[in-house]
């Protein structure tokens, strides 16, 4: 595509910010804009409100959005419908970005993920689908025009996945083109797809639109009234039926009053008309698409049961995850609190190859997502003001992390707390304190899409998966110590993670070393580190044992752990228990997590000596020893803490300020 946005000349129509192409494929030579367009780049439009936005540094929002539009839309321009780039998707991309399709809902305009523009476009080569007021392309033309496009990008990069995000309508023209191209690798995104606009409340709206007189405006106060009331007293003919219809219009008219802004009112006709026909043809279609499918669903959606057509979705499709936006309504892509970028990562599905690579593929957190995972852990933060101590080179422990290398590859191995309370702590607090990067190496089961469906809110794991966790493999351990990356090891895993009554603070490793020489292949530094306190902040009141005595639990047990990959298979013993079951806690008077890192143990230069598997044991003995010494040590030290109980602590933060750093033991 970059080739086509080089041929075609930027427009300096400012509202809109946009570089429109006239053409079929994206990256076909781009016909000349079009003459409204020209006719704004010579007249010199004024800067709009999105403009100031941009250069104050917010997102645009509904607002500028429906400025934008209204820009776009009042053109004569009759079509055809066409692809362009914003401008904001000039910048750069990272190596081998897949293509991201837009296809917009039922305003056509394509502007839907003005708020996403910047974030999008560093992960993807993206083009919008505008489709002008005035054109009556009908449904099958439409995901025609798609497909051709669709086709074009898939011969020019088989290797990489096509990504159509589709909103509303364009969920439907997604569903379409998927159900007719399975042999190419699509990734769709359905935004509170229009697939259940048979079972909404607006198709009873819809049906009316047509007695709507043409001199009115669908804003206009006769048509709200129309709509709302006055059309209900004079029609006896709705009876008791008028006031559930005047209660259903009066909660669908704000979220529509945003295409009255845009479209006249033949062209929302039309438009209803198309969603209906779209709807009916996919609905037919849909045990045909293979893709792998996204479905983003509002909580609030006035327009569409957008939560329920998510699970009968997610039921019919083959390979298809849920997130749920409780608090968001239809526009979703507009609203704040949603990132389209970051519900993609989190979800595990970016990618830029036929198989996701969760090394390779991943992109950095941004800063609001480390805001947002602070936020998810805020509460835990202060109830426990974590300190964090390190050891130095000469074997001197200091309070902070100047122990810890600056440079990577650096292998992190220590004690998984109950239930991985500390992960939180612990990867953020390292990255906001030192800038580094903790890459996570998870349990399969985060990855799992069958366990996901049993948690309790399907954004449980995403929070991992943004941060950088990746499934724990062999291989994947040897690529992110090739890329030089800063990892997190349990050897103990989801046995010591979920660990029973009286187990806290002991060890479950295995008995032979796992990643010592491989850790040795790159030269990496290994860094054992304890943490303490999580008997001062709950203890464990059901365990897997008990658990299991009670009734029916068996069946539950079986359907967590029946999917779940097994590891250890050649272990013995408690080592080889690596089953998936929930732990109930009981809080307490909240204590305070104490981390404390030892000193470095240096590998490089040691590779032919730690090919030895003698020699190797002896180092993954000795990592072992260190660990349970951390832990020791910090148990011990925390006695002489003034501040352990959370009371102490709001006395000092209230009269020293609550952003004060509390003092703790002396190392």
């Amino acid at each position: 595509m970059a080739a086509a946005a080089a041929a075609a000349t930027p427009s300096a129509f400012a509202p809109p910010r946009l570089r429109l192409l006239s053409c079929h494929a994206p990256r076909r030579r781009a016909a000349p804009l079009p003459r409204w367009a020209a006719s704004a780049s010579r007249s010199g439009a004024p800067s709009s409100s999105m403009d100031a936005t941009v250069k104050a540094g917010r997102r645009p929002g509904v607002r500028e959005y429906v400025e934008a539009a209204r820009e776009m839309a009042r053109r004569p321009d009759g079509g055809p419908p066409r692809w362009f780039a914003p401008l904001e998707c000039g910048g750069e991309r990272v190596p081998g970005a897949p293509t991201l399709l837009y296809l917009p809902g039922i305003d056509g305009v394509g502007l839907g993920l003005i708020r996403h523009h910047q974030r999008l476009a560093k992960m993807f080569d993206m083009w919008c689908l505008h489709i002008p007021v005035q054109d009556r392309t009908t449904f099958q033309g439409l995901v025609e025009h798609v497909e051709r496009t669709v086709k074009t990008e898939s011969s020019r990069a088989p290797d990489r996945p096509i990504y159509l995000v589709g909103e509303s309508v364009g969920a439907c023209i997604a569903l379409a083109v998927a159900a007719r191209n399975r042999d190419i690798d699509l990734v769709l995104v359905l935004v509170n797809p229009g697939t259940s606009f048979h079972r909404s409340q607006v198709q009873s709206l819809s049906a009316l639109l047509d007695l709507v007189p043409n001199p009115f405006g669908l804003s206009t106060p006769q048509v709200l009234n129309f709509l709302t009331g006055s059309f209900m007293k004079m029609s006896s003919r709705f009876d008791g039926a008028g006031q559930a219809f005047s209660e259903v219009a009066g909660g669908l008219l704000p979220s529509l009053m945003y295409l009255a802004d845009i479209l006249p009112k033949e062209s929302i006709v039309w438009k209803m008309n198309m969603l209906r026909t779209a709807s009916l043809f996919v609905n037919s279609r849909l045990h045909a698409v293979k893709a792998q499918t996204l479905v983003v669903a509002s909580g609030n959606d006035e327009l569409l049961p957008s939560r329920e057509e998510a699970e009968r979705l997610h039921s019919t499709l083959k390979k298809c995850r849920i997130r749920h936006s409780r608090d968001n309504g239809h526009k979703i892509l507009l609203e704040d609190g949603f990132d389209l970028a970051t519900t993609i990562k989190g979800a595990g599905y970016y990618r830029r190859s036929r198989q996701t690579d969760y090394v390779l593929d991943y992109l950095p957190v941004t800063d609001d997502e480390l805001e947002n995972a602070i936020d998810r852990d805020r509460l835990l933060n202060f109830a426990t003001d974590p300190v964090m101590l390190s050891t130095l080179p000469a074997g001197k422990i200091v309070r902070g992390l100047a122990g810890l290398p600056r440079e990577g590859p650096v292998v992190l191995v220590g004690y998984h707390m109950i239930m991985g309370l500390e992960l939180g702590p612990l990867v953020t607090g390292v990255l906001r304190t030192t800038g580094i990067h903790i890459r996570g190496l998870a349990h399969p089961f985060m990855f799992n899409e069958s366990f996901e469906q049993l948690m309790p809110d399907s954004w449980n794991f995403d929070f991992y998966r943004i941060m950088g966790a990746v499934p724990v493999t062999a291989v994947n351990f040897y690529k992110l110590l090739s890329e030089k990356q800063f990892i997190l090891l349990y050897p103990g895993g989801a046995r010591e993670a979920l660990h029973r009554k009286g187990e806290e603070y002991k060890l479950f490793w295995p008995e032979q070393s796992e990643f010592v020489r491989m850790a040795s292949r790159f030269g990496a530094t290994i860094i054992p580190f304890g943490v303490v306190g999580e008997d001062d902040i709950c203890d464990v009141l059901l365990d897997y044992n008990d658990l299991m005595k009670l009734p029916f639990y068996d069946i539950l047990d079986k359907k967590l752990n029946e999917d779940g990959l097994k590891l250890r298979t050649d272990s013995t013993g408690e080592i080889k228990n690596q089953d998936i079951h929930p732990v109930v806690l009981t809080p307490k008077m909240p204590g305070r997590i104490y981390f404390v890192f030892g000193e470095p143990i240096e590998t490089k230069g040691r590779e032919k000596e730690l090919r030895d598997k003698e020699k190797a044991q002896h180092l993954y003995l000795h990592v072992k020893s260190e660990v349970e010494s951390c832990i020791k040590y910090v148990k011990e030290k925390r006695e002489e803490d003034p501040y352990r109980s959370i009371l102490p602590r709001l006395l000092y933060q209230a009269t020293h300020g609550s952003d004060a750093e509390i003092p703790t033991f002396e190392p």
